[in-house]
């Protein structure tokens, strides 16, 4: 099963950076999920629960984040957030 390579960027630090299933981001169009392989895309995010799933049947590690955005390229997901309470 194919990974997605995750990062979670403050102002002040690299959060998190590791290979995953999925992400749930809170949009500001809506939540999102993404997976290996997904199209490219940006969005700006509002506030709310990150949920990072390490597995597929995994219950999901949760991060609340404040405002930023998110981009998916080919190298994965990366989330550019105000802040972020680990």
């Amino acid at each position: 099963m194919a990974s997605l390579h995750f990062e979670l960027v403050t102002p002040e630090k690299l959060v998190r950076s590791e290979e995953v299933h999925m992400v749930v981001v809170p949009g500001t169009e809506g939540e999102f999920g993404v997976l290996a392989g997904h199209a490219p895309f940006m969005s700006t995010i509002k506030d709310g629960d990150l949920a990072i799933y390490k597995s597929e049947n995994a219950e999901p590690v949760k991060i609340r984040i404040e405002g930023g955005f998110a981009e998916v390229n080919e190298k994965g997901l990366t989330v550019l957030a105000e802040k972020a309470e680990v």
